[in-house]
């Protein structure tokens, strides 16, 4: 009814409780509207997700000290909050259970603290801006960290010596990417694995994956391609002249795959679903069908709209859920389970469209533009009032 996903419904309501529950100054300061609730959520989601979990006293004596400025504290600010709530309610994380005698229980404790692994590279798939570039975070060991530093300043400068008149921001990322191609320890990617060689022997540094769809005319005897396409990774619009560029690089690996026609009738006697059944109904559902689920088809189970009865052939009987094109929608695991264990229900109206009804009777279509609810809004629903 919010509009919302699973998920965010999930951490919407886990971060209620936490205010509620642990938060209790701050939870009273939302409500009388002296702390906007994005506010206190986004303190919400640190106390929920702190290592050491923060106990009950240290998320009060936070909850204390955020209040008295009524919410207004950054990132910076709330992770020095947390770090000396630890301290002062000496926190750590649990001993291991095979903890014998004599050991230094604190030394221990301190180890797990100081051994709670933060690396990660993160890709930030969801804003990926119009002219093909995507934002990277990451954390790394440090002298990992001054190495590739020192690499992407080389490739940089390389890449300067060599004629390039881009800015150094953008050499550098050209030279992360250059690093991304460049096998530098053969014997370790290549060891045990059949790999196809290219022209001088080696294996394929880059294999691009692309399903674009495209928008076609005939003219004439000849097919003509619309300027643009749209790629089912990130769901973004790319041009045609960049996708040319990305298969045309050096020691790239272009695979062209069969056209599927995503307005066909594909059908199969078996409950198991084919792979080129599969793909088309990925392609032409592109995630998770269920209202406001942004999960990819490609992570997610094929569900039966109508269940397969697997006695129907033996007993004679018609197969009322056949594994046909019409017959089948991606649905994520929460969302498969939730569609069978529960009053969830959904019909297919038309290729990519589909109406799901909750179980308080709600009316949702979903299709490729997205979710849209279907029932008017309540007659007397209380409408807001200016103070």
């Amino acid at each position: 009814m919010l509009g919302i996903s699973t998920t965010a419904a999930k951490k919407l309501i886990g971060h209620a409780l936490e205010l509620r529950h642990r938060l209790p100054r701050l939870w009273a300061q939302v409500h009388a509207g002296r702390v906007p609730a994005w506010r206190a959520r986004l303190v919400a989601e640190t106390t929920i997700h702190n290592v050491p979990a923060l106990t009950p006293e240290a998320a009060g004596w936070i909850d204390a000290q955020v209040a008295a400025v009524a919410g207004k504290v950054g990132t910076a600010q709330l992770d020095r909050l947390v770090a000396e709530a630890i301290k002062r309610h000496d926190l750590s994380v649990a001993p291991r259970p095979d903890f014998e005698a004599g050991e230094d229980h604190e030394d221990f404790e301190a180890d797990q603290y100081l051994n709670h692994d933060a690396r990660h590279v993160t890709f930030d798939t969801s804003h990926v801006h119009y002219d093909g570039v995507m934002r990277m975070d990451a954390e790394l060991d440090l002298a990992d960290a001054y190495d590739l530093d020192a690499a992407i300043a080389h490739g940089a400068a390389t890449l300067k010596a060599l004629g390039s008149s881009a800015p150094l921001g953008a050499r550098r990322a050209a030279a992360l990417g250059d690093l991304a191609r460049t096998q530098t320890a053969l014997d370790l990617r290549t060891q045990g694995v059949s790999v196809a060689p290219d022209d001088d022997g080696l294996p394929a540094a880059r294999e691009v994956v692309l399903h674009v769809h495209l928008d076609a005319d005939t003219v004439g005897e000849d097919t003509v391609f619309g300027p643009t396409a749209r790629l089912e990774n990130g769901q973004r619009l790319a041009l045609l002249d960049q996708v040319s560029a990305w298969c045309a690089s050096s020691r790239t690996k272009v695979t062209i795959r069969p056209v599927l026609d995503l307005n066909a009738e594909l059908t199969t006697d078996t409950y198991v679903v084919p792979d080129r059944l599969r793909e088309q109904v990925v392609q032409r559902d592109r995630t998770c069908v269920f209202p406001w689920c942004t999960r990819p088809a490609r992570a997610c189970d094929l569900d039966h709209i109508e269940p397969y009865d697997h006695h129907a052939a033996a007993e004679g009987r018609p197969q009322p859920g056949p594994t046909a094109t019409s017959n089948l929608a991606p649905l994520c695991r929460g969302h498969h389970r939730l569609k069978t264990h529960t009053a969830w229900r959904y019909e297919h109206l038309r290729p990519g469209a589909f109406e799901w009804i909750s179980p308080h009777g709600h009316h949702y279509l979903r299709d490729r533009d997205g979710t849209a609810a279907l029932d008017p809004p309540p007659p007397d629903l209380p409408r807001p009032r200016r103070p």
